[in-house]
């Protein structure tokens, strides 16, 4: 008997995830197997069930990834007989529509971007973790962080994110460590305003913002590290999976 080529490249592209940080390696796993093509345009992806066993996820997680892919415009879901989640690859809103018209050689810088970002913001993470930090200079982190939990709208919460960013490595005393993390930031501005706002994702978001005040706020260098490059590995996954 043949083997079906969908469920070889499905078992291939498809992995168990990791538990904390689920919905973000979901989106990326699945959006990228559409995007190459192993669910084409008009074909329906597996049974809900059958994907969250394949992933090692909880339904509900599952869900929130479609939800995801659904805001994408990179599939749609057709309800009644003979309905599913089916493949559209149709932009429908403003984000999306950005992210569709973006040149190859703009997603290869972003890419680059996502790369140096890993390695720049960890350590300016742990320079700021190191240091002997003021009381005024833990009182601007802390405003940094409360502007960005509370933000209400899109464009308060993006701004004040990266203010946050900027803030930590500002404590790092490191000027180039400064100008690298403002460079990538500009970088992520962009890319995170050509893909939907995702509320999964900003509750992922603004837990890692808390953990790192903290972790720099108690002087935990190795910690506050290791919760930035969580963050930014997560950060990365859902870009690479909706910005393609």
């Amino acid at each position: 008997m043949t083997a079906d080529p969908q469920q070889h490249l499905t078992a291939a592209l498809l992995r168990p995830v990791r538990g904390r940080h689920a919905f973000e390696a979901c989106v990326e796993q699945l959006a990228t197997a559409i995007r190459l093509g192993v669910y084409p345009l008009g074909t329906t992806l597996p049974p809900e069930r059958d994907l969250a066993e394949r992933l090692g996820v909880s339904r509900a997680t599952l869900r929130e990834a479609m939800a995801a892919l659904r805001e994408a415009g990179l599939v749609e879901t057709r309800r009644g007989r003979g309905g599913g989640t089916v493949v559209t690859l149709k932009p429908r809103t403003p984000s999306a529509r950005k992210a569709a018209r973006t040149s190859p050689e703009q997603r290869a810088e972003w890419l680059d971007a996502l790369d140096f970002r890993r390695i720049v913001e960890p350590g300016a993470a742990y320079l700021a973790a190191c240091a002997d930090l003021t009381a005024e200079q833990l009182a601007q982190l802390a405003a940094a962080h409360d502007a960005v939990a509370g933000a209400v709208t899109r464009a308060a919460h993006r701004q004040a994110d990266s203010r946050f960013h900027l803030t930590v490595a500002t404590l790092s005393g490191s000027r180039r460590a400064i100008e690298a993390v403002t460079s990538v930031q500009a970088s992520l501005h962009q890319m995170l305003n050509s893909i939907p706002v995702l509320g999964t994702n900003i509750s992922h978001s603004d837990r890692q913002h808390r953990a790192l005040w903290r972790a720099i706020a108690d002087s935990r260098p190795e910690r506050a590290r290791t919760v930035m490059e969580e963050h930014c590995d997560d950060t990365a996954a859902l870009l690479r999976g909706l910005v393609g």
